[in-house]
Order: structure tokens, then sequence, then C-alpha cells
């Protein structure tokens, strides 16, 4: 070890003894610092090289192994609360340039200085918006009626028409989004990878229509998806007077149940708000319809178009039964109205006794929806309602006599027309 320490001391006092040899004055005087030239050395490393914002984002963010497992949700949602309102660090009413702060200390090979940047007229006009857009997250605002089912989330929002395919562009069609919707698939190489499902439906309103389900890494990339496949499976449903179905009907999807109920004019949607918006792309205004078991969504839109292109018109029910298919209406009073006469009408003795001749039953399959009981009205037990009834009764079958005279005589009037037709004359004129 001594003789470590000895060879060292000797190459140090080398470069010594040959400058005092060289040079005589350094004896006398000592060592003057002035004269011998030096080069500055500059110390570069990760801290002074960065501004202040990225070396904070560097201590703060999440690394890419990190975001994989699902750490650091919601890091890329500002949320800094300062309690200087909203004022940074190295940022003021006056344009200066602070190392450290607002620049790196070294730039290059050039050491930063403090010093003031020419005036900005637009600078404080920046700084509120960042300030703001710092001190609150604010979601985007929708109006009305470009509001989905709730809020601004996308589930019953309209996403425009699909993309044209080829030279044939999709006029007059608009799709709505039916879910949406993000998948956790656990893989062997890649752990828990996050996809997103989307399902729509589009249509013109006029009887065309078609819904498809996508599936990517990005949500608007999944719609996207989503929203071409239903441009590309578009299906044709003929609307009875423009307005609702042709008939009732069942239909039913895995454990998904549906009844539809055919409406007259004016009455509306009133039904599960996927099927509404369904109704809506093909150009249904008038429905109701109950839904039984399982709500899956997938199963419901599945289901109803199922039922809509099982349905059949009144000529094709009227060639299927061979008998006339006769309409009442209550806006009408009830009047039989013939809407389909098949080509080869049977016979009483060719009916079989035992075959379904209720329209709506024969339409539906046998099934019958279920209702609740009615309970009698509280008022209907007190005696004055009986003696209401009572005062009523010489009126209560004027509605059916009236509907009886139309049937039969096809208008209304008194039994005395027969035996006065002067009178009959005299009304007429």
């Amino acid at each position: 070890m001594a003789t470590k320490l000895f060879s060292i001391r000797n190459v140090i006092n080398k470069p010594l003894n040959f400058l005092m040899n060289k040079v005589p004055q350094y004896q006398t005087s000592g060592y003057n610092l002035k004269k011998i030239s030096t080069t500055s050395i500059t110390y570069v490393n990760f801290f002074n090289k960065l501004p202040a914002e990225k070396l904070w984002k560097s201590v703060t963010s999440v690394s890419n192994a990190g975001a994989k497992k699902g750490r650091g949700k919601g890091a890329g949602r500002i949320r800094i609360r300062d309690l200087n309102r909203g004022q940074i660090i190295g940022i003021g009413k006056v344009n200066m340039l602070w190392p450290g702060l607002s620049a790196p200390v070294i730039r290059g090979r050039e050491l930063l200085k403090q010093q003031r940047l020419p005036d900005d007229p637009e600078r404080m006009e920046k700084l509120i918006k960042l300030r703001d857009s710092m001190t609150k997250f604010r979601r985007l605002r929708l109006s009305p009626i470009e509001r989905g089912w709730s809020g601004s989330w996308m589930p019953g929002r309209s996403i425009g028409a699909p993309d044209p395919v080829g030279d044939e562009e999709f006029t007059g069609f608009d799709t709505k989004v039916l879910q949406l919707r993000s998948l956790l698939i656990m893989k062997g190489n890649l752990g828990r990878t996050r996809n997103y499902q989307a399902m729509v439906v589009t249509g013109n309103g006029q009887g065309l229509a078609g819904f498809g389900i996508g599936k990517a890494k990005e949500a608007p990339a999944a719609l996207r998806k989503a929203k071409n496949r239903a441009g590309k499976k578009l299906m044709n449903f003929e609307i009875y007077n423009g307005h609702t179905v042709f008939h009732d009907f069942f239909t039913a999807f895995g454990k998904t149940k549906i009844y539809v109920q055919k409406q007259n004019e004016g009455y509306g949607l009133k039904c599960h708000r996927a099927i509404k918006e369904i109704c809506q792309a093909i150009g249904i205004k008038d429905l109701r319809a109950k839904l039984e078991g399982s709500n899956n969504l997938q199963h419901i839109v599945k289901a109803f178009f199922i039922g809509l292109l099982q349905q059949r018109t009144h000529q094709q029910l009227a060639e299927e039964k061979k008998l006339h298919l006769v309409e009442f209406r209550a806006e009408n009073e009830n009047y039989p109205v013939v809407v389909a006469s098949p080509s080869q009408v049977r016979t009483k003795e060719e009916i079989p006794k035992d075959e379904t001749l209720d329209f709506i039953q024969y339409v539906m399959n046998d099934r019958v929806i279920f209702r609740r009981k009615k309970f009698p009205r509280f008022y209907e037990t007190m005696p004055h309602y009986q003696i209401y009834l009572k005062k009523y009764e010489k009126f209560r079958n004027h509605e059916k006599i009236r509907l009886n005279l139309k049937v039969e005589y096809g208008e209304i009037k008194s039994f005395l027309n027969d035996k006065y037709p002067e009178e009959k004359e005299v009304k007429e004129a």
C-alpha cells in the first residue's frame, strides 16, 4: 500500500516539477492563475436540461407497463387545483424568461439568463384560457337536441349518415347510437386490454333501416365501424298507412320477449327507448311494445327486427286463411271495413270447428299478453252510483242502436220514416 501511494505522489508531482523548472518566477512568487488558460466544462444533466413542466410530468406520470395494468386512471384529465387562482410559477403578467421554470437552464451550450421578452398583446387572454382550463375540468356542453338518453353520454346520440361506398352516398340517412361499452379482455402477453363495443341503428325514415355492431381499441373507431356495417346491411320494411305496423305480433330472442301492438294515428311510441330509436329510423310513428324477460339490449334489437321481418301484409293473411279480412276501428265507430280479400274464399262447410278465427289470436300464434286484474272504482259501491245507473238506463244503449242502424240501413233514421216518407224529403230539402 505504501508503494502505491508513493507512485501516485510521483505522478502528481511530475507536472508541477516540470512547470517549476521551466518557469523560474513560479518558484519565488507562487502560482499566477491569470496566466493559465482554462476551458469551461458545462455539466449537463436531466434536471437542468428540461423545464419545470416536463420534470413534474416525469415524476407524476405513469409508465407504459403501469398503464397496461390499469394504473393511473384519469391521468390524462387535468386535475390541478392551484391555491393561487390558477397562476403557474414562472408565468405572470410580465413576459419574462425564467431559467428552470419557464425554460431549461441550458440550451445547447448556452447558459440561459433571466431576461424580459417582447410584450405580447394577446398574452393575457391566453393566460386566462390556460388558467380556466387548469382549474376546472369542464365537460363538453351539448344542446338539448344533440343530447342522448342520459346527458352527454353517447347512447341515444346521432352520429350522422354512414360513410359513402364508392359513388353511392347515404342521403337522408341518420345513425343513432344504441350502446357503447368498454370491454376488458385478459391476454397472456399483454395482460388486461381494453376494447370498445358499439351498437348503432341507421335508417332513412321511409322503410329502410339496419343495425350494426363494431369493436375497436378506441370509441370513435368502434362507432365508425358499427355505422358502416349498419349501412351495408339495410333491410326494407313495409309500413301500414305510413305510420304503424300491419298487425300485432309476438317476437323473442334468447330470453327476451316482446309483444308489439298496432295503434291508431296520433298514439305515439310507447315502448323501450331502443325500440323507439329503431321505429324512428324506419319511419314507424305509432306503436306500443311490452317487454318481458331479459332486458339485454342486443337481444331487444335483434328480437324487434326479427318480428318486423316476420310480419305479413293484410293480403298475405287473407290468402293464408282464404277468408275476407275485416277491420273495425273506433274512429269509424267500429264500422266494418274489408281491407283484403283472397282470390278464393272458403265456405262455412270448409272451415273446421276448432280453427282459430280471431285475428289477434291468429297473428299472435295463440299467445296472450298478461294483463293486470281491473278492480272496481271506489265510487261504484256507493248508493249514489246506483241512483245514477237507474237514471242513465233509458239512454245507455243509444250508441249501440246508432251503430246497428248504420250497419243495416247505412244511415241513422227513425222508424217513423217509413210511415211518414214526406218528412224525410222535407229534411233533405
